[in-house]
């Protein structure tokens, strides 16, 4: 994994570039909103999948990513193999398709899928149960002082179902995120992956309860 800072030839647009996956990934923020603008968050989780694919191999896995901001983490979860459905609120989704298309074209075995998606708003008939089964949820920074933590909850509790897994990393900074966590572990079995004090980030992996989750995990 490495992070460079590329200012570009053309135009006064500026990105950031990484590697990951053996493969430079050319990533547009957007400094006017806040979800596209990629955060510390989002370098931990993708680096976590790309370090810990004997465990988490998300080939052929139907993936999630909630909150997908610049869109790191659908990239690099294309990159190795899923199948992705990448949402965000529809003033993101602009700069989130942008990048990943520039990112996955002609790289990946499947084509990430860009959707709206008001967390709260709509769910389940934009992703029915009946069709619409995800192997893994990913997010990266979604919890933090904004208004909507009770419409992110029923969002993890409606796609979470049996079998399904979290992959949530996220940044302590006040107490509405601490509370969050107290009250996602009410609905889901929670374990810590990663801690990583000097970036107030931790890194979860997540359950239903009384799902077969962990067991699958660990027959991978």
């Amino acid at each position: 994994m490495s992070r460079q800072f590329h200012p570009s030839a053309i135009g006064p647009e500026t990105w950031e570039g990484y590697i990951f996956s053996d493969q430079e990934i050319r990533i547009k923020e957007s400094t006017d909103l806040y979800g596209a603008v990629l955060w510390p968050s989002a370098m931990v989780l993708c680096h976590f999948l790309e370090t810990n694919q004997d465990k988490y191999n998300l080939a052929h896995k139907n993936v999630i990513e909630l909150g997908a901001g610049t869109g790191l983490v659908t990239i690099v979860s294309s990159l190795l193999g899923a199948k992705v459905t990448s949402t965000d609120l529809p003033d993101v989704l602009g700069n989130l398709q942008y990048n990943v298309t520039r990112n996955t074209k002609g790289r990946c075995k499947y084509i990430p899928l860009v959707m709206e998606l008001i967390w709260g708003q709509n769910v389940a008939e934009r992703f029915p149960r009946a069709t619409h089964r995800f192997d893994y949820i990913l997010a990266a920074d979604v919890v933090y002082a904004h208004p909507y933590l009770n419409e992110l909850m029923e969002t993890f509790d409606y796609l979470c179902q049996d079998g399904t897994q979290i992959l949530w990393a996220m940044r302590f900074r006040l107490d509405p995120e601490n509370s969050f966590v107290g009250r996602f572990q009410q609905r889901f079995h929670l374990e810590e992956l990663y801690n990583l004090p000097s970036l107030s980030i931790k890194l979860y992996r997540a359950w239903r309860k009384d799902s077969r989750a962990k067991d699958q995990t660990e027959a991978v």
